[in-house]
């Protein structure tokens, strides 16, 4: 089988064996994937630092028929959410990968989701506030999933702020004034909204409300 080459965003990764790791991915073409990334864990020559969650990289892979698992042979490093300027950024980078994961189908192609999650990656690195560029996120997931309605509970504020983040891109949230307390309302909001589309709280939401006692 020919190897298969294009952009991706590393989801998360697990231990296989002794050396290998499984990676799961979400490729700009071909949805959802899991690969074995062989010696992952006793070479770094390879995949280097190119596993760590929402890396966005460019990857080669080879399919079999009838297979689950692809055979992953590389990751190049396109841009790494590990380059924040904001340290508490990068206590975000489990929950982007993790909702994403979750929202996205196996092998179902979905660039929409892919490009989004690719914005999120360079506007951490490019220093954008996080707890907007995480309301902001969470927002378009919902809206992409058909699942973010009308909410007339929320305060004018709140809609203030996502009317905004209809029309402006990630990198503009900067001149976007938004107050902590309009974060806080729409952060509860949109985790139950994830949840009961879910069925679940995501671990690393649990994490991050940890983080902030």
């Amino acid at each position: 089988m020919p190897l298969h080459t294009t952009d991706a965003l590393i989801l998360r990764t697990y231990k296989l064996g002794e050396s290998d790791r499984i990676v799961v991915f979400l490729t700009r073409d071909r949805g959802k994937k899991r690969g074995v990334a062989k010696n992952a864990r006793q070479s770094r020559r390879r995949f280097g630092g190119g596993l760590e969650p929402l890396t966005h990289g460019r990857v080669g892979y080879m399919e079999r028929e009838r297979r689950d698992l692809v055979s992953l042979h590389y990751v190049e490093t396109l841009r790494s959410p590990l380059s924040a300027m904001d340290g508490e950024a990068l206590g975000y980078v489990s929950y982007f990968a993790e909702l994403i994961d979750e929202w996205a189908q196996e092998a179902d192609p979905n660039e929409t989701l892919f490009r989004l999650g690719a914005s999120m990656v360079e506007a951490i690195g490019v220093g954008v506030p996080i707890e907007p560029l995480a309301r902001y996120f969470e927002y378009w997931m919902l809206r992409l999933g058909g699942v973010y309605g009308p909410d007339d509970k929320l305060s004018a504020d709140a809609q203030m702020f996502l009317s905004a983040a209809r029309v402006c891109s990630p990198f503009t949230l900067r001149d976007v004034t938004v107050s902590s307390k309009t974060l806080r309302e729409l952060e509860t909001a949109h985790r139950a909204l994830i949840a009961t589309h879910l069925e679940k709280d995501l671990k690393s939401a649990r994490v991050l409300r940890e983080m902030r006692r």
